[in-house]
């Protein structure tokens, strides 16, 4: 099993700044991609940012350009930095991994963290 607490969340003005981070403890090493989602309220999850194992990142147009994901493996830690938030980046933030054991894969997921962006 994999365990994932993230932070980083809270209230910030529009044209500001975070930084979430998604610390991942237990079966580590059978991390293949950690990610990033959101769901704004009555809004599916959805896809912000995820890397691979080999460093590999894949960001979503909505946010290209304004978030970054990164990886520090000794660590075990995702983070996520979100720059010129916007009020529609208002949302929860969920870290994800996806995780290969033998020939299965499993995903694996935090509990969230809330982002406000105020107008």
């Amino acid at each position: 099993q994999v365990q994932l607490v993230e932070s980083g969340g809270g209230l910030v003005q529009a044209g500001g700044s975070l930084r979430l981070a998604c610390a991942a403890s237990g079966s580590v090493s059978s991390i293949e991609l950690m990610g990033w989602y959101r769901q704004a309220s009555g809004k599916k999850r959805e896809l912000v940012a995820s890397i691979t194992r080999d460093g590999g990142t894949n960001i979503v147009d909505s946010v290209k350009g304004r978030f970054t994901i990164s990886r520090d493996g000794s660590k075990n830690t995702v983070y996520l930095q979100m720059n010129s938030l916007k009020p529609e980046d208002t949302a929860i933030y969920y870290c994800k991994t996806r995780n290969t054991f033998g020939l299965g894969q499993l995903d694996y997921w935090g509990e969230g963290t809330q982002v406000t962006v105020s107008s």
